[in-house]
Parts: C-alpha cells; sequence; structure tokens
C-alpha cells in the first residue's frame, strides 16, 4: 500500500473511532480508498432540515497535498453548490495563492484538512451560504433577493426529495 493510500485508510480508521455529528462516511468501494460516499444531515435550523444528502468525496493520488472534489449526488438547491453537484468552498481549493484575491492562502486546503473538517466546512456552508462567491448565481440570486419565498421552496423540494432517495 503507497503512502497515500495509507494516509486515506487512516481517515477512514479515525473517523470511525470519532464520529462527527450531522454527517457519515465511508467507502464506496472497499478496494478503493480514493472514493467516499457521506451522507450529510441537514442542519437543524436551517431551511435543509431534515434533509439526508448523498456525496461523493474523490481524493487525488497526491492526497493530503492536494484537496480532494466533492460532489453531492443529491439534488440540491445552494448558492456554493453548482448546478452538477460540485462543491464549492474555500478548503477544496488548490492550496496557494488565489489568483482572484478573494481568498487567503490560509483560507484554502491544508494538508492538515481532514474529512471531519471538510464536513463540518460543508455543513457550516448549508447553515450559512457564501453569496458573494457562488457556483450557483442562480441559487445565490433568489437566495439574497427571495430567500423565503421561491429559495425556500425550492430547497424544501431538495429536502423532501432527499428523504425519499435516502437510502437507495
Amino acid at each position: 500500500v503507497d503512502v497515500v493510500s495509507s494516509a486515506v485508510f487512516r481517515k477512514s480508521q479515525q473517523l470511525n473511532k470519532n464520529p462527527v455529528e450531522g454527517f457519515s462516511a465511508g467507502l464506496i468501494e472497499d478496494n478503493d480508498l480514493y472514493r467516499w460516499e457521506v451522507l450529510i444531515i441537514g442542519p437543524p435550523d436551517t431551511l435543509y432540515e431534515g434533509g439526508v444528502f448523498k456525496a461523493h468525496l474523490t481524493f487525488p493520488k497526491d492526497y493530503p497535498l492536494r484537496p480532494p472534489k466533492m460532489k453531492f449526488i443529491t439534488d440540491i438547491w445552494h448558492p456554493n453548490v453548482d448546478k452538477n453537484g460540485d462543491v464549492c468552498i474555500s478548503i477544496l481549493h488548490e492550496p496557494g495563492e488565489d489568483k482572484y484575491g478573494y481568498e487567503k492562502p490560509e483560507e484554502r486546503w491544508l494538508p492538515i484538512h481532514t474529512v471531519e473538517t471538510i464536513m463540518i466546512s460543508v455543513i457550516s456552508m448549508l447553515a450559512d451560504p457564501n453569496g458573494d462567491s457562488p457556483a450557483n448565481v442562480d441559487a445565490a440570486k433568489e437566495w439574497r433577493e427571495d430567500r423565503h419565498g421561491a429559495f425556500k421552496r425550492k430547497v424544501a423540494r431538495c429536502v423532501r426529495k432527499s428523504q425519499e432517495t435516502a437510502f437507495e
């Protein structure tokens, strides 16, 4: 087993010993340490409460030097999740300087991040979207302009659908 596989495997073992509230994670297939499935429970007191959102984490071969990619499999309407399900948050961005000057290097990926810190950031993102840096411009516009109308209705539809399909 190479060094990267060992690092991913250790993360898996740590997660099993120290579960974090609000999500569960595990390998999609036992023989592939680079692809994980996560179930995220919509945080209480948010529009996403009650939802059970499935996502995949794909680790690069040079993890932990580079971040994994995260993609929601369950439909989700959120300013920081593009319409294909790809999650756009700072800690999943490549390490180093932001060529647009929006993020500080310390806000981006660092090798000390774990599945737990990623999931905590994603749960925080669900509770408090970043409308200034949207991956889904339409969702960001609705969140800013009609949060308790059209945005809330679309999120509620996603929550219902997530509950129906959570364990398929």
